[in-house]
């Protein structure tokens, strides 16, 4: 795949909103996407690994940005 990077950007919404949207977009991507997910909700630093490891994705990266956390999701091809 083509390093295709799908941002979806939950800023503002609580958990399980953020996971929700991500799951969404994972499972409208090509096979090989990532998926960068912007959240500000602290409680999506614990959902999102634990919601990437139980549906065999992978999360790539994990950064924080003036006070938006930031997750890159691989999915497998």
């Amino acid at each position: 795949m083509d390093d295709v990077e799908i941002l979806v950007d939950a800023r503002g919404h609580r958990c399980p909103v953020p996971t929700l949207r991500l799951r969404r977009a994972l499972e409208a991507a090509p096979a090989g996407a990532r998926v960068r997910l912007l959240a500000d909700d602290p409680l999506a630093r614990i959902d999102v690994p634990h919601f990437a490891a139980g549906a065999g994705m992978e999360v790539v990266e994990i950064g924080e940005d003036d006070g938006a956390l930031s997750f890159l999701v691989g999915k497998p091809l």
